[in-house]
C-alpha cells in the first residue's frame, strides 16, 4: 500500500500549468521533524507535492506561502537526466486531497501576508471514495422473521 499523510506550511505560493488541459499544481511543504538530541533540536523535510485536475484548481486558488495544510496522496519516485549529464532521482507526493490544518484567522496571525477576509469560507476538495458495493445478501444467508428459536438474540 502506497499511502502517505503529512502535515505543513508551504514554503512558497503554488506554481500551477494547465498542460493539454489538465491542471498541474507544484508545492513544497514544510514538514517538522523531531529528533533527540542534547538540545531537542527541530528541524524539517522539504516535500515535493504535485496536485492534478480539481486539487490543482484548488491549490491555486486558496493555497499561500505560510499556509498549514494536511495532505494525504501517495509517493511517487521518478529519475532524470540533467545538463550535465548527471541521473537526478526525484520523489515527490501525488495529491490525492488537501485540507487545511489551521483557521484562517490563525493562519493571518502566524502569516506576514494578509488574507484578504478571514470570514471567508474556503471548501475543501478531495477525491471521491470508490462507491460502496451494494449489498447483495445470497439467499441462503438471507433469515425469515419465523427463526425464533435460534440460540442468541
Amino acid at each position: 500500500m502506497n499511502l502517505v499523510i503529512i502535515m505543513g506550511r508551504l514554503t512558497k505560493d503554488p506554481e500551477t500549468r494547465t498542460n493539454s488541459g489538465t491542471t498541474v499544481s507544484r508545492y513544497t511543504l514544510a514538514v517538522d521533524r523531531r529528533y533527540k538530541s542534547n538540545k531537542s533540536e527541530q528541524t524539517a523535510d522539504f516535500i515535493n507535492c504535485i496536485a492534478f485536475g480539481r486539487q490543482a484548481e484548488f491549490a491555486e486558488q486558496y493555497l499561500h506561502k505560510g499556509t498549514k495544510m494536511v495532505i494525504t496522496g501517495r509517493i511517487q519516485t521518478g529519475s532524470y537526466t540533467n545538463k550535465e549529464g548527471q541521473r537526478v532521482y526525484t520523489t515527490e507526493v501525488i495529491v490525492d486531497s488537501a485540507e487545511f490544518a489551521e483557521s484562517k484567522t490563525t493562519s493571518v496571525a502566524n502569516n506576514t501576508d494578509e488574507i484578504a477576509n478571514p470570514t471567508d469560507t474556503v471548501p475543501v476538495y478531495s477525491t471521491p471514495a470508490p462507491e460502496a458495493p451494494k449489498n447483495d445478501v445470497p439467499e441462503w444467508m438471507k433469515m425469515s422473521e419465523d427463526m425464533d428459536d435460534l440460540p442468541f438474540s
